[in-house]
């Protein structure tokens, strides 16, 4: 399993999350996209307005995402740990 996560410097909430799961998910595979600087490749996965958004991949193929800020808790849930 790996994440996409798709984060903006602009974007609070991303800030936030984004520290509690570099201290906590230190070894699920994320691969960080800026919703303003990788906007060609962000637009592969539709995130909409809302950020951030993790988006769980299994096998090549996106198998559940979730969007907004989430507490640890729904985080764990949505990874399933």
């Amino acid at each position: 399993m790996k994440i996409i996560r798709i984060t903006a410097l602009w974007c609070p909430s991303c800030l936030v999350m984004k520290k509690v799961w570099d201290k906590t998910f230190t070894d699920i595979e994320v691969i960080d996209y800026d919703y303003d600087f990788d906007e060609e490749i962000v637009k592969q996965y539709e995130p909409g307005k809302i950020l951030p958004v993790l988006i769980k991949i299994e096998d090549g193929k996106e198998v559940d995402r979730i969007i907004g800020e989430k507490k640890i808790e729904e985080i764990k849930e949505f990874l399933g740990v």
